[in-house]
């Protein structure tokens, strides 16, 4: 294998892990907060359909970015109405919410199926692109891909070294003590649902204006799910977030690698191994289920009420 089509797989492997990183990113921070969102991949959808019709209609690449974050933080408003305002089981919640968002997306979206778009293009950094192997996989990325790795440096320093994170966290863990210290659990919360589902959309956005600009139904293709796994198999760091994103993005690409070099195993047989790697990834973790728990926020997916 030689340096080309290694630097050509690592370049196909951020790309791919993009969105994953993205929408794992915001579900890291609902789940610190103690609230689990399962409507993932709902948001995506409908921010991908959104953020293409607009960009599309008006010509502005970044307007249907922003509008993206907006249908998915939208979506996000009506699970957190739900789950925390009513009080309701924020599992069958996020279900609900997934089951919305991509029937209105599929409504939505109709008219608009396969239409071509200009999106975003790879920005090549003069002389840091040129490095061998990594230069064209960190160098050579849209403006997206970028972004996606200044989001995660923040979502970092917010979760480890600032206050608004130890505040999260400790809403997350016991949001009983965080009331009793003057701490507004539920507005918490709720900032940390909106900030998932503006992460969801950006990365349903990212899908439809860069990855492959154009909209079809489902286009997602399950990694809304494979998002909420990756934050269990990360145990809840953000560090693994970012390995974790780009080992399922190399998975999803691994029939490509293996055309490439000359292999003969059927690609659609390659093509399940993200979702195979999803399924052995949540078996192996069932398997040491009291460790698991050491790292999940205590109070993950718990319905909480002041007062109670």
């Amino acid at each position: 294998m030689d340096l080309d089509l290694l630097s050509n797989i690592f370049y196909a492997m951020v790309r791919t892990g993009t969105p994953l990183l993205l929408v794992a990113l915001g579900e890291l921070v609902c789940e610190k907060s103690g609230v689990l969102n399962l409507g993932q991949e709902g948001m995506m959808l409908f921010g991908a359909v959104i953020g293409f019709i607009v960009a599309l209609s008006t010509g502005n690449l970044w307007l249907g970015v922003l509008l993206a974050m907006s249908a998915g933080m939208l979506l996000s408003m009506l699970f957190a109405a739900v789950a925390l305002g009513f009080n309701a089981n924020q599992v069958a919640t996020g279900l609900a919410l997934t089951i919305f968002g991509v029937g209105l997306s599929t409504f939505v979206g109709a008219a608009w199926v396969g239409k071509p778009l200009a999106g975003f293009e790879p920005i090549a950094i003069p002389l840091l692109s040129e490095i061998p192997l990594i230069g064209r996989m960190l160098f050579d990325q849209d403006v997206l891909v970028y972004l996606s790795f200044a989001l995660f440096g923040l979502v970092a320093w917010v979760i480890l070294k600032s206050r608004i994170g130890l505040i999260i966290q400790a809403v997350g863990e016991n949001p009983d003590a965080a009331s009793a210290m003057g701490l507004p659990v539920l507005r918490v919360r709720t900032l940390a649902v909106l900030f998932g589902g503006a992460m969801a959309g950006l990365a349903g956005g990212y899908l439809s204006l860069a990855y492959t600009p154009m909209w079809a139904e489902n286009m997602t293709a399950g990694r809304g799910w494979i998002a909420l796994a990756l934050v269990v198999f990360a145990s809840w760091r953000v560090l693994r977030v970012l390995l974790g994103a780009y080992l399922f993005g190399l998975a999803s690409i691994i029939h490509l690698v293996a055309q490439g070099i000359g292999l003969s195993i059927p690609s659609n047989l390659l093509a399940m191994l993200p979702y195979v790697a999803t399924i052995l990834v949540l078996v192996l973790l069932s398997r040491d289920a009291i460790k698991t728990r050491l790292f999940a926020p205590v109070s993950l997916g718990k319905p909480w009420q002041p007062g109670h």
